[in-house]
């Protein structure tokens, strides 16, 4: 029940013996905070209490049965839970609700779900006894995740309520009357079809084994089973999940009650999408290209073979010759290592990862304004705040746990502004107060053209900017060239909505900006994120609880990959590698001489590839031929390399040019930790061991080293973990032991008594003062023509996940979206005469892909929308590799194409 903010304690009689309880609990509350057991069915902490399954039952002192789960507890009242009556009304409640209703014999005892089949046992109940006629329904087996079997459903409910109040898609109901009652979708139509989007959430609820995750079925007995409690793969959330194995296989996943990020929820991916695991084209021994074809090796040989010809490379061409791309999806210890293989191993800065192509500018911006370059507060503070900015973030589908929070605060009376050139679903589903529908592009202008109207109508914060900011005059000096009529001649957004827009984020106690690709993927993305936190600062936004700019990560730990150094111009700690200060206590650290001089980037790794001046690639976990711009210029740089090493769990588009490969274990194989986009950094634990011949990646690391004369001795990765905290001042008190805790640490952490940190800047800037900038509006670098008359935009997509490495060989979610398409609104689609379905050419200066159209006027005329994940038909092919001049990531998020309809369809 709704608690006030604080609570009065109240004194009570259960069962004859004092209980203590707070005012607004209810008895069942009450009871479990007392150690005192009730029985329910339909009740649930994370949903409203209806009462529906009468199990509770409580007797008061005056001889009246109440429900527990929704009758509110009170001072001095007496209780009775447990005596013959109700005993026996409880029985009798159980044998009439088995007159309908079959009970699962083969989930006794399995504590996660067959909770009638235990009180069935309790109570002693023959399931026979009333007799009568047993519903029969066809199971519902519509989808690739689960199925409901209506015979063993007692219509409690709870999969109806959580798919409703904790979720919000409302994708269930009980429909049909009487006898006919039954659970599914809207007008009895496939799940499929209708607001589904498969997160596992009603299974969990299920208490009769009803619904069943097909994950579970046919694997024996669900006891017998290994629970290990991790961290998920995919999205910078970091959920926390309890991973169900038998003799080496995933059987189920759930969510871990205990879990900081993601409380009970998962998304479709983290329930359902670790299948790939157990898949037969898994990796399992290295493999020697020769001829053009692979065979299998050895360790012993192909460890020989990648040192030889690294050796050989830092010999005749000095080590920037080499470079290394880290991975996103390996732990924080992992990273660590990988940095420090290539700067004191082979002797080069010129190591990156995917941060490049997502928060490079993230990075760089807000480290200049606020002097630190990560999400400044946490996740559950969001659903607290007044007015949540969300503008380049798809939330619901690329963060989905995160979109909760927002959907969840809009929902407690929080207003919403979603900037973003398409419909995005928190506009489609009706969250947003207003929405700023821009042109690709164009987020400097709207943003400055906000603060512009902020400072305007005095609804800046002058105390905060005052005391906490400096640079104002320059900032207020470039808002002269962002008039509200300027700003809409630039964005399209009609300029009464912006001041809508302003006054809304101006006037909010607490606002909160959430950010991600969309804000970054730019030639101007540094511009963007400087703009982001102007904004912030200028109505005092930072440093509070449910404030700040808080970038969301796109990966499960890009955050620890950067914080850990795998960047070309930080060690760990962010800490410059320019600066000889730090260069040397690295060197007194690692006792090698260490280069002064700034690695090359991602981008800039390709293009030094197809002029020669690099010669040899190791990449572990990466895979820039789906992921990178350009991938045409991709493909002849990784192709003109001397040699490449790849590190991976499957052969992915990038392994297939490799010449020796290197197999990995998988996140469920090893041990680490993650850092997620909070800041927190969680204990990995392994759930099963590696598969095949796979080592973890840490091992492979280390053995390499020793090879190639500087060798690296670990005996766990906990070792690693202890390192990383002598060298990394932000990482300081974050030792293996302290993260065995399942809600981990938040950085900056400084020594083993700092609880770390939940916000950032409270009182002060890690930099001192926040820095305000004046920034000018630049096009993007790439802007549609006669040639090239259409704008594409790219992104990610609910069911997928990056380059589909690991999405793609999970059956279910491969079997819900098994190719690309090109998101089309229905005029341009009338104007090229294309149907749903058809297939068009999509090309820009760079390339040309084949893909089917999907119409909707999510989009606005004039773009086209195309979800990255698909190497089939993949968006980077047309994508621009011009860079933005600070952070040097990448402008993928807008490119000049052509759209054809292509003849036979």
């Amino acid at each position: 029940m709704p608690k006030t903010t604080e609570t009065k304690k109240i004194e009570l009689e259960i069962n004859g013996q004092p209980a203590e309880g707070e005012e607004g609990d209810t008895i069942l509350e009450v009871a479990e905070k007392n150690g005192v057991e009730i029985p329910t069915l339909c009740n649930m902490d994370e949903i409203e209490p209806s009462g529906a399954c009468r199990m509770c039952l409580a007797e008061l002192e005056s001889g009246e049965l109440v429900t527990s789960c929704t009758h509110p507890a009170r001072e001095g009242m007496k209780v009775e839970t447990e005596n013959e009556r109700i005993h026996n009304l409880r029985k009798l409640n159980l044998e009439l609700q088995l007159t309908n209703t079959d009970v699962d014999p083969d989930c006794t005892g399995d504590e996660t779900r067959c909770e009638l089949t235990k009180l069935v046992e309790e109570y002693d109940l023959d399931p026979e006894r009333f007799g009568g006629e047993k519903r029969s329904h066809p199971k519902m087996d519509d989808n690739p995740f689960f199925e409901l079997d209506h015979d063993r459903c007692i219509l409690c409910g709870r999969c109806v309520r959580v798919c409703d109040e904790v979720r919000e898609r409302s994708a269930i109901e009980l429909i049909g009357r009487g006898f006919e009652t039954k659970v599914a979708p809207p007008l009895d139509e496939s799940l499929t079809e209708g607001t589904c989007q498969f997160c596992g959430q009603c299974v969990d609820a299920c208490p009769t084994g009803a619904l069943t995750s097909k994950m579970r079925l046919d694997k024996g007995d669900p006891n017998d089973v290994e629970t290990t409690s991790t961290i998920c793969t995919y999205c910078g959330v970091g959920c926390r999940m309890d991973v169900k194995t038998r003799d080496g296989e995933v059987v189920d996943v759930a969510p871990d009650p205990d879990a900081p990020a993601n409380d009970i929820r998962l998304c479709s991916k983290g329930r359902f999408g670790f299948d790939f695991v157990n898949r037969e084209d898994r990796l399992t021994e290295p493999l020697i290209k020769e001829d053009g074809e692979f065979r299998e090796a050895s360790w012993e040989e192909a460890l020989e073979l990648v040192s030889d010809n690294l050796g050989r490379i830092k010999e005749e061409s000095g080590s920037d010759a080499i470079a290394g791309l880290s991975s996103a999806t390996c732990t924080n210890e992992e990273n660590y290592l990988f940095q420090k293989f290539m700067r004191a191993t082979i002797g080069t800065n010129s190591v990156d990862h995917c941060a490049r192509l997502c928060h490079a500018s993230t990075v760089a911006g807000l480290v200049r304004a606020f002097g630190s370059g990560a999400m400044t507060n946490s996740i559950g503070e969001i659903r607290h705040a007044d007015t949540i900015l969300v503008t380049g973030s798809n939330t619901t589908e690329s963060h989905p746990v995160i979109g909760l929070e927002v959907k969840k605060a809009v929902k407690d009376g929080a207003n919403l502004i979603v900037a973003d050139p398409r419909e995005i679903e928190l506009v489609q589903e009706g969250d947003a107060d207003i929405h700023l529908r821009q042109n690709s592009g164009t987020d400097v202008a709207w943003l400055m053209g906000m603060i512009n109207i902020i400072l305007e109508e005095g609804l800046w914060d002058e105390e905060f900017v005052e005391k906490r900011t400096e640079n104002f005059e320059e900032l207020k000096e470039s808002l002269k060239d962002y008039p509200p009529e300027r700003v809409e001649e630039i964005t399209g957004i009609d300029q009464d909505k912006l001041r809508e827009a302003a006054r809304m984020y101006g006037e909010a106690d607490k606002g909160t900006i959430l950010f991600a690709m969309g804000i970054t993927q730019h030639s101007h993305g540094t511009d963007n994120v400087l703009s982001v936190a102007n904004l912030a600062m200028v109505t005092g936004n930072v440093g509070r609880e449910s404030t700040g700019v808080n970038p969301l990560r796109g990966q499960n730990n890009v955050q620890g990959a950067c914080d850990l150094g795998a960047l070309p111009n930080v060690y760990p700690g962010y800490q410059n590698v320019d600066v000889k200060e730090n260069q040397e206590k690295f060197e007194e650290a690692w006792g090698r001489d260490l280069s002064p001089e700034v690695g090359l980037t991602v981008v800039e790794m390709m293009n030094a590839a197809e002029a020669g001046d690099v010669r040899g690639m190791y990449i572990m976990g990466e895979n820039p031929m789906v992921s990178d711009p350009d991938i045409g210029h991709v493909e002849q740089g990784l192709d003109n390399l001397d040699f490449l090493v790849v590190q991976d769990i499957f052969m992915t588009e990038t392994a297939e040019h490799a010449d020796v490969i290197l197999p990995a274990a998988s996140f469920l194989e090893s041990e680490g930790s993650f850092t997620n986009s909070e800041r927190r950094i969680q204990k990995l634990n392994r759930a099963i061991e590696p598969k095949g011949n796979t080592k973890p990646d840490w091992e492979i690391i280390s053995e390499l080293s020793s090879r190639l004369g500087y060798p690296m001795n670990y005996d766990s990765a906990g070792e690693l973990t202890d390192e990383i905290t002598e060298v990394t001042p932000i990482y300081g008190g974050i030792t293996w032991e302290r993260i065995q805790d399942k809600h981990g640490l938040q950085w900056p952490c400084r020594d083993e008594d700092d609880p770390g940190t939940k916000f950032l800047h409270e009182g002060e800037f890690s930099r001192g003062k926040g820095k305000f900038h004046g920034i000018s509006y630049r096009d993007p670098a790439e802007t549609p023509d006669e040639n090239y008359p259409m704008t594409l935009t790219t992104g990610r997509m609910y069911y997928h996940f990056h380059t589909r490495s690991m999405t793609g060989r999970s059956k279910g979610l491969d079997e819900l979206v098994p190719e690309a398409y090109v998101e089309m609104n229905p005029a341009d689609a009338k104007s090229l005469e294309v149907d749903e379905g058809d297939k068009v050419s999509v090309s820009s200066r760079r390339g040309e892909i084949e893909i089917k159209t999907k119409i909707t006027d999510r989009v606005p005329e004039g773009t086209v929308f195309i979800p990255f994940h698909f190497a089939e038909a993949a968006a980077n092919r047309l994508t621009n590799s011009v860079l933005d001049p600070i952070a040097k990531i990448p402008e993928l998020k807008v490119a000049a194409v052509k759209v054809e309809k292509l003849g036979e369809n």
